[in-house]
């Protein structure tokens, strides 16, 4: 599951991208109305936050709201400008590319998140898929690199290609707990019971 080569926290810097509360999981409006939907992505956010206790935590957002929540549960905040995932999380690891020798980037939509110990490892670049293999729920990797980042559909393959053409060792590594997301009504089943997981 994790690797025996992990790093001293102290030198790994932990991104969470939240969006607007009030705008999260739009996707499931047929399921959760607004208030709900809200109270779900904030439910979930903290689960990922209070899985990564022991190392600095970033919340990467370009919205007030979360960065005042942030701020109250203990997390610094990178208030972000350029719109989407992938430049975010860019401009994201360029603030802190000076302060730590390594990231990891997880989803803030991880209810079942628990730990991220272990996951990163030097001069590698370590990914935790979703329960899919597509998508990338956690990315840990060096900071100071020339990464680009490739959110998105079949996002798990891009980032693979990505870490061999830096030259970086890859590590692709199951760990359930962290491998379901929430983004379609599907999902929500297995907020409540994990055992129906397809892993």
């Amino acid at each position: 599951m994790a690797t025996p080569y992990a790093l001293n926290k102290k030198t790994i810097a932990v991104l969470v991208p939240i969006k607007d509360f009030r705008h999260a999981k739009n996707r499931l409006s047929n399921r959760l109305d607004a208030s709900e939907r809200e109270s779900l992505a904030r439910t979930m956010a903290r689960q990922v936050l209070e899985a990564a206790e022991g190392f600095s935590i970033h919340v990467v957002c370009d919205s007030e709201e979360v960065a005042v929540w942030a701020k109250s549960v203990g997390a610094e905040v990178i208030a972000v400008t350029q719109p989407g995932l992938n430049a975010a999380i860019t401009e994201a690891m360029f603030e802190i590319a000076d302060k730590f020798t390594h990231a990891i980037i997880v989803h803030a939509d991880l209810p079942h998140a628990k730990s991220l110990d272990g996951i990163a490892s030097p001069n590698a670049v370590s990914i935790v898929p979703d329960r899919h293999g597509r998508g990338t729920n956690v990315l840990s990797l060096p900071t100071g690199t020339p990464f680009k980042f490739h959110y998105g559909d079949g996002s798990l393959f891009s980032h693979m290609d990505e870490a061999i053409s830096q030259g970086l060792d890859l590590k692709v590594l199951q760990i359930p707990e962290l491998q379901w997301d929430v983004d379609t009504p599907e999902d929500l089943d297995g907020v409540a019971d994990p055992s129906t997981s397809d892993l």
